[in-house]
């Protein structure tokens, strides 16, 4: 069997992000308010928030939208009480899947969730069953074609972790979570704009689906993407479509 392109693959997940673009809003608002909860309303002594904030730029937020978010985390504006919660469990073919709310009510999201595993073929499971698959990174991704051996120099110049290149010739950069706002500006003042790019929770062995498997999965991944208190969805399944 051919590996898996990566490149399909990207193309693939953008197309549905942009399908999906009015959430995007709203869990970026919810991640500054918590954020700025957290650690202050600062961004230069508070990472978290600005990771939050660069997501909210990048998805052209008003500054005025961002502004009152973190009031409504530094209690100058009043704002709901979100708790964070994370769940863990499996997809299709054993696929490790670990899902991060922001919500105001712990019982109605359980209950969402278990019920957009069980009712997709996958499984709710215990906390730990999956997470030591997923590593906190930033990332990175340049299209096939790009001057390798420049970007490498380049990335590492400015911080990288690691450069890889996959079997398509699609050139994938790691950076420290907290590191990837700078990376991904040093790259671009180098001339190097990535493809797609975020900080995630990155799977450490992959799962890779194909056929019915990789729709199924998809559905499932689409079922908990829907919920409301859903901020994020991780799997370690890498999704392979009939071109």
């Amino acid at each position: 069997m051919a590996g898996h392109s990566k490149w399909a693959n990207i193309k693939h997940k953008k197309e549905r992000q942009d399908a999906k673009r009015g959430k995007i809003f709203t869990r970026v608002i919810k991640e500054i308010t918590v954020a700025a909860k957290m650690g202050g309303g600062d961004p230069n002594s508070n990472p978290r928030l600005r990771l939050a904030m660069d997501k909210a730029v990048d998805a052209n937020m008003p500054k005025e939208n961002i502004q009152r978010a973190i009031d409504k985390g530094t209690g100058n504006l009043e704002g709901v009480e979100y708790v964070e919660l994370r769940y863990e469990g499996y997809g299709i073919g054993g696929a490790a899947v670990m899902v991060d709310c922001l919500t105001d009510n712990k019982i109605r999201t359980v209950a969402d969730v278990r019920h957009a595993f069980s009712k997709n073929g996958g499984n709710l499971g215990t906390d730990g069953c999956v997470a030591f698959n997923f590593k906190h990174q930033g990332y990175l991704v340049f299209e096939p074609g790009v001057d390798e051996d420049a970007l490498m120099e380049a990335a590492l110049e400015a911080g990288a972790e690691d450069v890889i290149t996959d079997e398509d010739g699609t050139v994938e950069i790691i950076t420290d979570p907290y590191e990837y706002s700078h990376v991904k500006a040093a790259l671009e003042s180098a001339g190097f704009k990535a493809v797609d790019g975020d900080v995630t929770m990155r799977a450490q062995n992959e799962t890779v689906l194909s056929g019915d498997d990789a729709v199924k999965m998809q559905k499932l991944i689409d079922a908990l993407e829907d919920l409301d208190d859903v901020q994020n969805v991780y799997t370690s399944a890498v999704l392979e479509f009939a071109e």
